[in-house]
């Protein structure tokens, strides 16, 4: 989604404000979705598998991920914005703060309660994130660059998801049934969210 697309954007210091609330509340929903131990989302299931077979930190791959990923923008003539750049460096540190102030609870219904909790949290950031204006993810850049190209937005999706989805599986990242509640979840709760997050115009300017 464009910039241009995204009418009544508001100053730039409430997009900042939306931008960083956005990243912070994604990387805590990626840190409690870990520490579930239930299924990441494909993305982390990836991050994990890489982190389990080296010993570096599952934020560590998020950004070096993030970062690889924009090599790929290049070709496909995808422009950065502050908000990729910031996605890059700063949602791989709040995922990592997570993990680190949560571990994974004995008690199933907790670790459902952290599940549950982190795919509402990754659709208000998407949200917040998306509703700032300030430039696309990595990985959302790589999707939508792919549909540049004549790929539609669910073929590109699928293909990048499901490529990273079992490369991460086969590196000993967890898959389970917090993937399919995310996968299903996550859908209608960021467009539920989407119209909530967005700026309300100032009905007081002429």
């Amino acid at each position: 989604m464009s910039e241009a697309s995204l009418p009544h954007l508001g100053s730039l210091p409430n997009r900042l404000l939306r931008l960083y609330t956005g990243l912070a509340l994604y990387g805590a929903g990626i840190g409690l979705q870990v520490e579930s131990a239930l299924g990441n989302d494909p993305w982390d299931v990836f991050h994990q598998g890489l982190s389990v077979r080296t010993g570096w930190s599952i934020g560590t791959w998020i950004i070096l991920v993030g970062a690889l990923v924009m090599v790929f923008w290049i070709p496909l003539r995808q422009r950065p914005g502050i908000g990729t750049v910031s996605n890059i460096v700063l949602l791989g540190l709040f995922a990592d703060l997570t993990i680190w102030l949560s571990p994974t609870p004995e008690p199933l219904a907790v670790r459902w309660i952290y599940l549950l909790s982190a795919v509402v949290f990754i659709a208000v950031a998407t949200g917040l994130y998306i509703g700032a204006g300030l430039g696309p993810g990595p990985r959302d850049g790589l999707m939508t660059g792919l549909n540049r190209l004549g790929l539609s937005i669910r073929v590109a999706r699928t293909l990048i998801e499901v490529t990273v989805l079992v490369a991460g599986w086969l590196l000993g990242g967890t898959v389970g049934v917090g993937t399919v509640v995310f996968a299903v979840a996550i859908g209608p709760l960021t467009q539920m969210f989407m119209p909530l997050m967005r700026p309300r115009p100032d009905v007081t300017r002429p």
